[in-house]
C-alpha cells in the first residue's frame, strides 16, 4: 500500500521583517492524498509566496506546516521530498532535455543506470523520448514546460508544487496542457498544489480551490461550489466568465426591488427596507424581446458564435450582462423584459458576505423602459 501524501496548514501567516502588513494571515486547509488543489487569486494576494512557505523557499512567521503529519516548518527544502515546476522552466541551455531531466538526481548521487531508468520513464510520460537529445532553444513552449514536468516526475516525489507552470503558453497550447497536467496528475497519484491567477485553470482543474485576496482565504470548496455559492462578493465577481451581475436592491415584502420596473419574488423572509446585493450570473438571467413591460434596454451585442453575450441597461442606469442562445434576435436598441432568473445569491449590502441563495426566482416587470 503506498503511503498517503498530505499537507496541513494550520492558521499559517508570513510577515516580512521590514513590513508591518501582513503578505498571509491565518491560513488553514489539509491538501488530501492524491489531491489537486489550487490556489487562485489576483496578483499581489499571497498565493506564490504560500507555496514558497509550503516548499521551505520562504519561511513562516506563525503557524504550522506539516507534510504527512510531521511538522516541516523548519525543515530544509531537500528534506521536504517536493518537486516544483516553476512558471520560467528553470532549463539548462547548455544541457539536452534528458540531462535536464536527470540533473537533479545526479546531484543527489543516483546510480547512472538508476538516473537512465527515472530519466526514460518521466520523457515517456510526457511525450518527449523522440526529443531527448535536443537543447531547450530546440523546443517549443509546450515541450519545454514537458521537460520541467519531467525533471520533477524524475525525483519520484508524490507531491508536486506548481506556480503558474502554463502562464507564458499561449491560449490554445494552454488549453491542451491543462488537460495534460491533469491525467498525468491522477496517472502517477501525485498531490498538487497548483498556484493560478487564472479562474479558468482553477475552475477545470482542480478537485478543491482556495480562493486568496487581501492576504486572506476567501473560501475553500470545489470549482462547481465556489460557482454556485461564493461566500462573497470577491469570490462571486473572481469566478464566471462573463462576470456575475452586481445589482443594488430593496426588500418590500416578499420582493427584491432592484428598479421599481424589476422587482424579484423571493421565499425567504427578510427585513422590511434591507438593502441588499442581488448577485444574478448571465447565463442564468431569463429575458424576453418585447415592447410592452420591458424593464431593460439592450446597449451591446457580441457575437461568440453558439450565443451571444449582450449588454443592458435597466431603468437607473445599473448595467446587466446577458448570455443568449438565441444569436439572430437582438441588437442595441431593443427592449426587453426579464422575466427571472434560475438562481441569485444575496449579499449583505454592508459587508458584501452571502446571505442566501435563492433558486427559480421570478421577476416583474411592469414599467415599459423609455
Amino acid at each position: 500500500m503506498l503511503a498517503q501524501m498530505t499537507i496541513q496548514l494550520e492558521q499559517l501567516a508570513k510577515t516580512y521583517a521590514d513590513s508591518e502588513v501582513p503578505v498571509l494571515t491565518d491560513v488553514s486547509v489539509e491538501v488530501a492524498d492524491n489531491e489537486f488543489f489550487v490556489i487562485v487569486g489576483p496578483s499581489g494576494c499571497g498565493k506564490s509566496t504560500l507555496l514558497r512557505m509550503i516548499a521551505g523557499l520562504t519561511s513562516i512567521s506563525a503557524g504550522q506546516l506539516k507534510i504527512n503529519g510531521v511538522l516541516a516548518n523548519d525543515l530544509p527544502p531537500k528534506a521536504r521530498q517536493l518537486a516544483m515546476v516553476f512558471q520560467s522552466y528553470a532549463l539548462y541551455p547548455f544541457l539536452t532535455v534528458a540531462a535536464n531531466v536527470g540533473f537533479g538526481l545526479k546531484a543527489r548521487h543516483f546510480s547512472a543506470p538508476e538516473i537512465q531508468q527515472r530519466v526514460a520513464h518521466a520523457l515517456k510520460m510526457v511525450n518527449l523520448t523522440e526529443l531527448k537529445d535536443r537543447k531547450p532553444k530546440a523546443l517549443s513552449g509546450g515541450q519545454r514546460q514537458r521537460v520541467a514536468l519531467a525533471r520533477a516526475i524524475a525525483s519520484d516525489a508524490k507531491i508536486c508544487l506548481m506556480d503558474e507552470p502554463l502562464s507564458n503558453l499561449d491560449a490554445q497550447l494552454r488549453a491542451r496542457m491543462r488537460l495534460e497536467l491533469k491525467q498525468l496528475q491522477q496517472q502517477l497519484g501525485l498531490t498538487v498544489i497548483y498556484v493560478t491567477h487564472d479562474q479558468v485553470e482553477a475552475m477545470t482543474m482542480a478537485d478543491r480551490v482556495m480562493i486568496l485576496n487581501e492576504h486572506q482565504v476567501q473560501q475553500i470548496d470545489t470549482p462547481i461550489n465556489v460557482y454556485q455559492n461564493p461566500k462573497n462578493e470577491f469570490v462571486a465577481q473572481f469566478f464566471g466568465t462573463p462576470q456575475i451581475n452586481l445589482l443594488t436592491a430593496t426588500v418590500t415584502g416578499h420582493q427584491l426591488q432592484v428598479t421599481p420596473d424589476f422587482n424579484l419574488a423571493v421565499t425567504r423572509p427578510l427585513p422590511e427596507g434591507t438593502a441588499l446585493c442581488v448577485g444574478i450570473r448571465p447565463n442564468q438571467l431569463q429575458f424576453k424581446l418585447t415592447s410592452r413591460n420591458a424593464n431593460a434596454r439592450i446597449q451591446t451585442v457580441a457575437y461568440l458564435g453558439d450565443k451571444l453575450v449582450a449588454t443592458a441597461r435597466l431603468s437607473d442606469d445599473q448595467a446587466v450582462r446577458l448570455v443568449s442562445a438565441e444569436t439572430t434576435t437582438l441588437a442595441p436598441g431593443d427592449l426587453i423584459a426579464i422575466t427571472g432568473a434560475q438562481q441569485v445569491v444575496l449579499f449583505d449590502n454592508a459587508t458584501g458576505k452571502l446571505i442566501t441563495t435563492e433558486q427559480e426566482v421570478a421577476a416583474r416587470a411592469t414599467i415599459a423602459v423609455g
